[in-house]
């Protein structure tokens, strides 16, 4: 098999590897140019650095943290709350959605209390949860589950349902019993939403880990945040809050990975 491309081809290849090159290069400058920015209006006096912080001053405040108050430590908390809330709704919430599937009845009798509880406000339901279930890394973990899952048991039983239905004639044709439906059609028709719930659910996960920390924990970004405030050390407030954004595009670019190789 002939692999040899034309010039047109070859042009093309190129322009786009110069454009996403180029599109990097911008993200940088930007990046750049804002801490740039940052840094002189705090050393010009044009903003107070105490309210405000200074790109040197959290480099300080960030080497400070990790030799004298286990900085790392607090990140591995939110960490390892955020991760194991993650992976228990996305387990969850498929294996209620299959059962929803497998049971129209029960699909039926649920569909407003599961719309119910999706509008419900989370953070009014973090206090609760800690009341109810005591103040430990259980609860926070669950105030995370708690942001995601019902939303996503929503979505992946509308793909569900939006399944092509001739795929599933052809299934009761040959034969096939509804587990044969499943994981022949269903499941594999819908990948690419569960992938897609995979992204979205990642940051919520984490939104939530962070509120139930606010409320009640001695450890993790989110009692940082709430303690630093509490205590004027915006440094630790804005440094904080800095590193919640690097986590969050750190596990977001994972599942982006994980959906070229499935691509691939």
């Amino acid at each position: 098999m002939n692999k040899t491309i034309s010039a047109a081809q070859a042009a093309y290849i190129r322009s786009h590897k110069y454009h996403k090159i180029r599109i990097q290069l911008y993200r940088v400058g930007i990046l750049l140019l804002f801490l740039a920015l940052w840094e002189t209006s705090a050393r010009m006096g044009w903003i107070d650095d105490f309210i405000f912080s200074s790109p040197s001053k959290l480099l300080s405040c960030f080497y400070y943290m990790t030799t004298e108050n286990a900085l790392f430590h607090h990140i591995g908390v939110t960490l390892f709350e955020t991760l194991v809330s993650f992976f228990l709704v996305m387990a969850c919430s498929l294996l209620i959605t299959i059962l929803l599937w497998y049971n129209k009845s029960l699909t039926e009798t649920l569909d407003p209390y599961l719309v119910v509880l999706n509008s419900l406000p989370k953070s009014a339901l973090a206090p609760l949860l800690i009341v109810w279930l005591g103040a430990n890394y259980k609860t926070i973990i669950l105030t995370g589950m708690s942001v995601a899952i019902f939303g996503t048991i929503l979505n992946l039983y509308i793909g569900f349902q939006e399944v092509d239905p001739e795929k599933l004639k052809l299934i009761q044709t040959l034969g096939g019993h509804r587990r044969h439906e499943l994981f022949k059609v269903i499941l594999p028709a819908n990948r690419a939403n569960f992938i897609g719930l995979m992204k979205s659910n990642i940051g919520l996960c984490l939104v939530g880990v962070i509120i139930g920390e606010f409320i009640a924990s001695k450890s993790g970004l989110g009692y940082l945040i709430i303690y630093g405030s509490q205590v004027f050390k915006l440094d630790w407030v804005i440094l904080s809050i800095l590193i919640l954004c690097v986590i969050a595009i750190g596990l977001y670019g994972i599942i982006c990975l994980i959906e070229k190789k499935r691509q691939r």
